[in-house]
């Protein structure tokens, strides 16, 4: 009797094994149960319109290697990782990061709210990334996330890894198939609203499993993916962030609201603010790391100097009562 109770626990463990090793989570694009949703669905309304970066190491193990005269991830700029992905990228580096903000709030709906593009040129290439949301472009809340890769043997510069390992981190889809987010996974954070998220930051995982440079899951696992990559494409690669959902209390509220313009627009030293709406409007001004650089009202238009502004970009956010959303635009400054 023993003996065969010994078989079956052990038969159990053996198939229980198995399954884990296999992996647990969705497959590749293509294949039965993938999340993977193509660039060109019809569930994307919105695509992300402003990007800043703080680029990352070409090899985060030695700060002083440099490729292409530079020890950080040179390749692409922000223009490549805004508007529908196209294969032009803005490569992060080891640890770098990059946040991008919308023309419009992102809310929580019933099914994915968004995805995150990268450009692996196929099911295993896998370069990673934690994804984090803020409802005020300080405070971020990350989502949580899986990796049950092996964490015993380094995963070469070209080597493989399998989707189905891999939960809730960018990059776990080839080119022009998106990874998608759920909001409602963060509906117990205190720090952002779901309801209301405005910017969403990409952070590369470095891939490396030595303890001094290694990232971890949300279930203390070391993440290993492709390292080192030392070139100037080294780490995450970003071609977009698409916003799902053809919601009718979002989508419908903004193309009906007042149209608010600026113009001109780039400027230099004024800029002037018109709306169509009779109400006063309320506006802020901030950079792209979401600090308030000027706010004020008005009815009807108004001017505002922008002179003591360095050049750049920055991000203009107008209310005015009776509005369910803010509108967001980009205001340049030469």
């Amino acid at each position: 009797m023993n003996y065969k109770f010994n078989f079956l626990c052990s038969f159990i463990f053996l198939i229980l094994s198995a399954e884990l090793s296999f992996g647990q989570y969705p497959p590749p694009p293509g294949q039965p149960g993938t999340t993977a949703i193509s660039k060109d669905s019809s569930v994307f309304y919105r695509w992300a319109k402003v990007c800043t970066v703080n680029r990352g190491f070409v090899n985060i193990s030695d700060t002083n290697f440099v490729y292409n005269n530079s020890n950080r991830a040179s390749y692409g700029n922000v223009y490549m990782a805004i508007d529908m992905p196209d294969g032009l990228v803005l490569s992060l580096g080891d640890g770098g990061s990059a946040t991008l903000t919308f023309d419009t709030v992102i809310s929580d709906h019933p099914g994915w709210d968004f995805a995150v593009f990268e450009n692996s040129f196929s099911d295993g290439f896998l370069e990673l990334a934690y994804v984090e949301v803020s409802s005020d472009g300080v405070n971020f809340v990350r989502f949580p996330s899986v990796s049950l890769t092996q964490s015993n043997q380094q995963i070469g510069t070209f080597d493989t890894l399998d989707t189905r390992k891999i939960n809730n981190l960018a990059g776990k889809y080839r080119l022009f198939y998106g990874t998608p987010f759920d909001l409602n996974q963060l509906a117990d954070s205190s720090r952002a609203d779901i309801h209301h998220i405005t910017h969403v930051r990409i952070t590369d995982v470095t891939g490396c499993i030595q303890d001094a440079y290694a990232h971890y899951d949300s279930q203390n696992h070391k993440i290993n993916d492709p390292w080192p990559t030392p070139f100037d494409t080294g780490g995450f690669d970003l071609d977009g962030v698409g916003l799902v959902h053809n919601a009718p209390s979002a989508v419908d509220e903004i193309a009906h609201s007042p149209c608010i313009s600026i113009m001109p627009n780039p400027c230099s030293h004024q800029a002037r603010f018109f709306s169509e709406t009779s109400a006063q409007v309320y506006y802020t001004i901030t950079n792209q790391m979401g600090t308030l650089l000027l706010q004020s009202s008005f009815t009807g238009s108004t001017s505002v100097d922008i002179s003591h502004l360095p050049a750049g970009i920055y991000v203009a956010t107008f209310t005015y009562h009776g509005a369910l959303y803010p509108l967001i635009k980009k205001l340049l400054k030469y």
